[in-house]
């Protein structure tokens, strides 16, 4: 049985058998793929955190366990939960959980406050919660609390232990808006046999930027949430390419510095990545250079994903830590424009490889290889992830641009969905009518054909039709 999830947009079939034919979609689930790992390399480390070390058959249990305890506990297959943890061992857990209960998790970051939590679970119609109690003094399960007591969909709270007495709700209890609490410790039962999940389904949600922030209309005020529905078979797709992109083995750790419930840290190759191929995932609630230097030398950490801010604070600490970070071999940098004496630093200072990226939660992924030289690595931001990755680039009016100017950076292939959640008036602008994401992206092509991203496009006044 497949649990549908209503208010995403297929793939047109043609897409479909050629994915299928090109060996990129092979009928993996998220789950399945831990569950495969599990019995290959069950004694291997799977996730550390601080002083906790997770093997691969320890993990696989404590997911078929949660995911007993989620179905235990009223969640049934098809509905969505709102996931909103920090770097833990658990938010792995959650996740894989729910998916493996046939529940769809909607990817929320943790710095979001109750009005970004709360359009979330009115876009998604969500039935659960999953985050901390309290964390860095912020009180989660009031702001849940409030949320519930606004509509007829928020009715499963689970977190880390019982709230505290800040709070007036308890673990198993109800409050007067009939939302039951629950500490995700008591969320365990004796594993039931698997759901046959179908692989060309929904796994979770993943967010992307709010409504407005770079859109056509260009007045920059929307605020309604817009969530990717990501499939696990274009998502391990995704995440093997990007692995082997990477060089990924079992032999590497990867440290998850960025939050691990963005794309760019989940599966770019990320936390989804470096598990199926049987590597070690070190799970780091800070990206301050502080944390994870010592965390670099401590657990032999050989890859890692920044953002540029990120790498410039870790690159300025360098000089007075002590920390040994010669076992580092690649550092992937995406996420915003990379200052091209930062990017000269890296392999000096670092001691590593350079990989840049450019990464979107809708799909679009372009990577540098390890191999190339540094010139391709400081200036571009590599290829497309895909060999059936579909890039066009275009001016204002939808017009291919010689390679070597600028334009807007169209995109379709295996792992880009071809529509938001629940927005067709948005689908009709983000979406041509053959498919391409426009991903807003400023690009040219350099003469080696690698792409080179260099702002965002101008916004103009009006939405952009869907052409025919």
């Amino acid at each position: 049985m497949s649990y549908r999830l209503d208010g995403g947009t297929p793939w047109p079939e043609e897409f479909v058998d050629r994915y299928w034919m090109a060996g990129h979609w092979r009928g993996d689930t998220l789950d399945g793929l831990l569950r495969d790992r599990a019995r290959s390399s069950g004694p291997r480390t799977a996730l550390v955190h601080d002083g906790e070390r997770v093997t691969y058959a320890a993990l696989n249990r404590r997911v078929d366990r949660r995911a007993a305890g989620f179905r235990q506990l009223g969640l049934r297959p098809g509905q969505q939960v709102v996931v909103q943890l920090p770097n833990v061992p658990e938010l792995v857990v959650v996740l894989f959980a729910l998916m493996r209960a046939g529940v769809f998790p909607v990817f929320c970051p943790l710095s979001h406050r109750a009005p970004e939590v709360s359009a979330l679970v009115r876009l998604t119609e969500a039935v659960g919660y999953v985050g901390p109690s309290t964390h860095r003094g912020f009180d989660h399960t009031a702001m849940v609390a409030e949320i519930a007591a606004e509509g007829p969909f928020l009715r499963r709270v689970f977190t880390f232990e019982a709230p505290g007495a800040s709070s007036p709700y308890g673990g198993f209890t109800t409050d007067p808006a009939g939302c039951y609490y629950v500490p995700l410790h008591a969320v365990d039962a004796p594993p039931e046999p698997a759901l046959a999940l179908s692989a060309g389904q929904v796994a979770f949600l993943q967010l992307c930027e709010a409504e407005g922030e770079d859109d056509d209309g260009g007045d920059g005020g929307g605020t309604e949430p817009r969530l990717v529905p990501r499939t696990h078979n274009d998502y391990a797709y995704q995440a093997r390419a990007a692995a082997e992109r990477a060089a990924l083995t079992e032999d590497d750790v990867y440290l998850a510095a960025l939050p691990a419930g963005a794309d760019f840290a989940f599966g770019c190759p990320g936390v989804v990545g470096t598990l199926a191929v049987g590597g070690t995932v070190v799970l780091s609630e800070s990206a301050e250079p502080a944390a994870c230097l010592p965390l670099i030398e401590r657990e032999g950490v050989t890859v890692t994903a920044l953002t540029p801010a990120v790498a410039g604070s870790w690159l300025d600490a360098l000089p007075t830590s002590t920390a040994d970070v010669s076992g580092l071999r690649l550092v992937q940098i995406g996420g915003a424009p990379l200052p091209r004496g930062v990017a000269e630093r890296v392999g000096p200072e670092l001691g590593c490889r350079l990989q840049r990226a450019f990464a979107l939660p809708e799909g679009v992924l372009t990577l540098t290889r390890p191999t190339e030289p540094d010139e391709t690595v400081h200036a571009t931001q590599g290829l497309p992830l895909s060999p059936d990755d579909e890039i066009r680039i275009v001016d204002a009016d939808d017009r291919d641009v010689p390679d070597g100017e600028s334009g807007e950076l169209l995109a379709r292939g295996p792992y880009t969905p071809r529509g938001y959640y629940r927005a067709p008036e948005l689908n009709a602008r983000r979406f041509t009518a053959d498919g391409y994401f426009r991903t807003g992206a400023l690009a040219h092509r350099a003469p080696d054909g690698n792409l080179v991203v260099t702002g965002r496009v101008t916004p103009r006044a009006g939405a952009r039709p869907r052409r025919a």
